[in-house]
C-alpha cells in the first residue's frame, strides 16, 4: 500500500469522525421514518487492542521499524484499530495495525493483542 493510498484512508477516516461526532450527519435506515425506527440504529465497535509489550511500544509512521517514531503507546494501553496490513517482520509476524480514532501511525502486531477481529486494510 502507498502513503498516498494511506493518507488518503487516515484522513478519510478523521473526516467522517468529525462529520459524525458533530451532529450534522445522521445515520438513518432508509425505511425509518420515525424516531423509534431510528432509535436502534448503532454503529459497529472499532476493533481493540491491548499493548502487550514491557516497554513503551513505538507508533511508526509506516509499517516498518525504519519508518519514523510518531509517538509511543504504553504496556497494558487498549488502542482503537482501523485495520491491519503486512509489513516488515518483527519476531515473526509480520502484521502491522493500522490506529484508528484519528490516530496515525502504526504498531507492530507482535506487541498488540487484538480484542476482537481486525479486517485486512483495503487498497
Amino acid at each position: 500500500m502507498n502513503k498516498l493510498g494511506i493518507k488518503r484512508r487516515v484522513t478519510t477516516t478523521f473526516a467522517v469522525l468529525v462529520v459524525a461526532g458533530s451532529g450534522v450527519l445522521a445515520a438513518t435506515p432508509a425505511h425509518a421514518t420515525t424516531p423509534e425506527a431510528t432509535a436502534s440504529v448503532s454503529w459497529p465497535a472499532l476493533p481493540k487492542g491491548k499493548v502487550v509489550s514491557r516497554i513503551t511500544l513505538n507508533i511508526r509512521e509506516d509499517p516498518t521499524t525504519n519508518s519514523p517514531s510518531l509517538g509511543g503507546l504504553r504496556p497494558g494501553a487498549i488502542v482503537a484499530l482501523d485495520c491491519k496490513v503486512r509489513g516488515q517482520n518483527v519476531n515473526g509476524n509480520n502484521l502491522w495495525y493500522l490506529l484508528a480514532d484519528g490516530a496515525p501511525g502504526y504498531v507492530a502486531a507482535r506487541y498488540v493483542q487484538n480484542l476482537s477481529y481486525v479486517p485486512y486494510c483495503e487498497d
